[in-house]
């Protein structure tokens, strides 16, 4: 036994009224508080080290210091130049997200309810410590283990064993942090905290930030290491070269520097960063981001399924009028009054009929909460104290067609009932039916409870959903968007069909309730799931079919919620999302949590994500069609004995080809929906095209500039070495201008040039093109500017083959793209 077990073992028991703040601060000094949560992100020197010390950047470092031992310090300067300007800029990027997300993520974490002498309050998890008595209900997480003390409850363990049935708990059981009760209430007492806790123990492993990979960052990291394995064989060949002609060891180590800034590290880089900048500008817009891959998906939603409360509705209920079935309405609100006064457990709807009914409680002698899969609540009192109050029995409430099996009423009232209901509901209303049975005889046992047979309806109460001012608007962004709204609800789908007209949806697909569901075979579910746009009447079981049966059609599926009877079909989407006001439970399984329940706030976090990617694909398309157009003519000239660019050529041609446009692309990149492929799909249509004939045609001008230079040479009009500067300048100058006009072709802006992807209403990449262009020709033309970047001066000649290559790989790739050779090879088109 060890010490703090032992000392467990003496403590003295926690009183009703739980420990005093003395107890638990006595307590802590003898080592039995909880411990605070660990960091979900990593610390500032993680930061550091991860962008600073990468595999790649190492090698580099290693050149660079090489250059400077064999005396060519200004060519390790920019080289590394460059490569210091991105891990900067990446720190200060991550370090800025970071301490943004880490201070709204405080906003969203669980706390817990304490009860300290008597006194009912709630406190973070790391103030809780051993013996203390802790309060639950639905969709509380439990923080601490304990046993249960009292109440009863049925609870969701899914996240400690992956088994996702209920489990009931009595007085006596234990209770684990981690799990959370999915429907009662009730106080337990704190036995096991922190580490030692059981989701302590199991997390024991994991308690640190690790970087989980997007599928795009997979897509990349293989391209990484693909290109990191041609580059070691080009080196592998370079050695062989360099040694077979003797070159001079400076020389040797400036090749073997440029092979290595082939590999494409920034990428990956580049994209957490990206993922990272949109996480925080969607915390702006009231959207926080739980998992490193919510940016990447929200721009592959196309599916958003959402409850009527909480995006069409602000969660605002009104009490609209209580409709007596028998008596007057005095009585029946005195009855319904009665009910909301004596349940513990409350939810909107009790609280805006207690707002609106004042009444006094009873101490109940057995309550039923609310539970989304039965749709009623119930609760058994005793008799009031004066003939005129309600008498005892059982007090009952909840959705019409649930509870109609235990009514003791014939057909013609039922049918009367109905009508009622159907009347309000066509209204948007939402509609409820109160009964009333003699009998005192109710057990609470969860989901499987049941209603006295011979209750008697008395009342039908009638409550009005707020409709959110936006709702409207915001529908008509998901739309823009490309992004399908389909209402999954729990009230009656005449209601809810009703609301989702007044806010502007569009319902053309219909409307099901749950039992018509309940009541199909699979093929003619599977058919209805396709079409319809309302449901109703759904229980929590039928909304995670709904929602795995969206997936299973191919749909990718964001998922809203804010309660336990949520968490289910959150765990099956594609994307969990969850109300900021939402039960720790929906909160916990979530990739993005909307802080402020905004509904608006989701279509600004999805056309984020949208932006985010469609950035990415142009980033991806300018990046590799660099790397791939350098390495080909490496590889092909490397064989005759020239190395075609200078270690200061390669910089210029990274700076103006990849470094500006890059950046700026992902800065103006455009919400959409998400019209790129997968990466090999990116590579087979757009790269190897591009890079394929860039790469002949630039050989062509490299030949052309040497046959021109040697017939100088030949007539004493030039030397050798100056024959091959030249030829590396025209290399440069002509990849330069080839990614200018990758960067049109990505954004074009004409329809003449949109042969690979659609016309851009953007002119800003144009413009830039442009620019650097303009730039390029400065640098040319200004000896400083061009000895920065080791390029010389070029005749007329090399400027007509540079020109004339250029040309004629934009009509080569023009005619290759227009008449679609690679999806005619792929099989099918699959458009651009």
């Amino acid at each position: 036994m060890t010490e703090a077990t032992e000392t467990i073992a003496v403590l003295a028991p926690t009183p009703d009224t739980g420990l005093t703040d003395a107890d638990a601060a006595e307590r802590r000094k003898q080592g039995l508080g909880n411990s605070a949560p660990p960091s979900t992100t990593r610390t500032y020197w993680a930061i550091v080290r991860e962008n600073v010390f990468t595999f790649i950047n190492n090698v580099l470092f290693v050149m660079g210091a090489l250059l400077v031992i064999v005396g060519r310090p200004f060519d390790a300067l920019v080289s590394l130049m460059v490569i210091g300007t991105n891990i900067a800029v990446g720190i200060y990027q991550e370090m800025r997200a970071k301490q943004a997300l880490d201070e709204i993520a405080l906003l969203t974490r669980p706390t817990a309810t304490v009860v300290r002498a008597g006194e009912v309050r709630t406190v973070d998890p790391e103030e809780l410590v051993v013996g203390d008595l802790i309060e639950v209900q639905a969709g509380d997480q439990v923080i601490v283990d304990g046993d249960l003390v009292e109440g009863r409850m049925e609870v969701d363990e899914s996240q400690l064993t992956g088994e996702s049935d209920m489990v009931p708990k009595r007085v006596g059981d234990e209770v684990f942090s981690g799990s959370y009760p999915s429907s009662g209430r009730g106080r337990y007492v704190a036995r096991t905290v922190g580490e030692a806790s059981l989701a302590g123990r199991i997390t024991a492993g994991a308690k640190t930030f690790r970087r989980t990979l997007t599928p795009l960052q997979r897509q990349i990291q293989t391209v990484i290491r693909v290109t990191l394995g041609v580059v070691i064989y080009l080196q592998l060949l370079l050695i062989v070269k360099n040694v077979v002609e003797d070159t001079p060891l400076d020389v040797a180590i400036v090749e073997a520097t440029v092979l290595v800034g082939l590999v494409p590290n920034g990428l990956f880089v580049s994209i957490a960063i990206a993922y990272a900048l949109a996480a925080v500008r969607m915390s702006s817009f009231g959207a926080l981001v739980q998992q490193a891959n919510a940016v990447e998906s929200l721009s592959h939603v196309d599916t958003l399924c959402v409850d009527k409360t909480g995006t069409l509705t602000a969660n605002q209920l009104e009490l609209d009028q209580i409709l007596p079935l028998e008596g007057d309405e005095a009585s029946a609100r005195k009855r319904v009054g009665l009910m909301v006064a004596s349940s513990h457990a409350t939810n909107k709807t009790s609280e805006a009929i207690g707002e609106a009914v004042q009444a006094t409680s009873r101490k109940p002698l057995m309550e039923v909460p609310f539970s989304s899969k039965r749709k009623w609540s119930a609760v058994a009192v005793t008799a009031g104290v004066s003939p005129d109050h309600p008498p005892a029995g059982t007090y009952s409430m909840g959705a019409p067609t649930f509870m109609r099996q235990y009514l003791d009423i014939g057909d013609a009232q039922w049918r009367n009932i109905q009508a009622l209901v159907a009347h309000h509901a066509s209204r948007g209303m939402r509609v409820l039916l109160a009964a009333y049975s003699p009998s005192t005889v109710l057990e609470d046992e969860g989901d499987a409870s049941e209603l006295p047979r011979d209750s008697k309806p008395y009342a039908i109460v009638v409550l009005r959903d707020l409709l959110r001012p936006e709702a409207a608007e915001t529908l008509t962004r998901f739309r823009h968007m490309g992004v399908d709204v389909r209402v999954i609800s729990g009230d009656d789908p005449e209601t809810v069909a009703t609301l989702a007209r007044q806010a502007g949806l569009d319902i053309a697909g219909g409307v099901l309730s749950g039992p018509e569901l309940e009541a199909m075979d699979e093929p003619h579910f599977e058919a209805a799931v396709e079409t319809t746009t309302v449901f109703g009447r759904i229980t929590p079981e039928l909304k995670e079919r709904l929602v795995g049966t969206m997936r299973d059609q191919g749909r990718y599926v964001a998922m809203t919620g804010d309660g336990v009877n949520d968490v289910l079909s959150l765990k099956r989407s594609n994307l969990a999302i969850a109300m900021g006001s939402g039960t720790q439970a929906a909160r916990g399984v979530a990739d993005l949590i909307l802080i402020d329940d905004g509904f608006s706030a989701l279509a600004s976090a999805i056309g984020e994500g949208q932006r985010i990617l469609n950035g990415m694909q142009d980033v991806l398309r300018v990046f590799l069609t660099r790397v791939l157009t350098l390495g080909m003519l490496i590889l092909v000239l490397m064989t005759s004995g020239f190395f075609p660019v200078d270690l200061r050529n390669a910089s210029a041609i990274t700076l103006f080809t990849v470094g500006i446009p890059t950046a700026m692309l992902a800065i103006w990149s455009r919400p959409g929906p998400f019209l790129g492929e997968s990466l090999l799909r990116t590579l087979a249509k757009f790269v190897l095209p591009a890079a394929s004939l860039a790469s002949i045609v630039g050989l062509l001008v490299v030949t052309g500039i040497f046959l021109i230079g040697e017939a100088d040479f030949r007539g004493g009009l030039t030397t050798e070495q100056e024959v091959e500067n030249a030829a590396k300048t025209s290399v440069t100058v002509f990849l330069i201008l080839v990614g200018m006009l990758v960067v049109v072709f990505v954004e074009p802006p004409t329809k003449l040039l949109a042969v690979i992807e659609p016309i851009s209403p953007d002119l800003r990449p144009t413009w830039l093109a442009l620019s650097l262009t303009a730039a390029l020709g400065v640098v040319l033309l200004v000896p400083p500017f061009r000895d920065f970047f080791n390029l010389y001066p070029l005749s007329i000649r090399d400027l007509s083959i540079i020109f004339a290559g250029v040309l004629s790989w934009a009509v080569l790739v023009w005619i290759f793209w227009r008449w679609r050779f690679v999806e005619r090879f792929l099989g099918g088109d699959s458009g651009s």
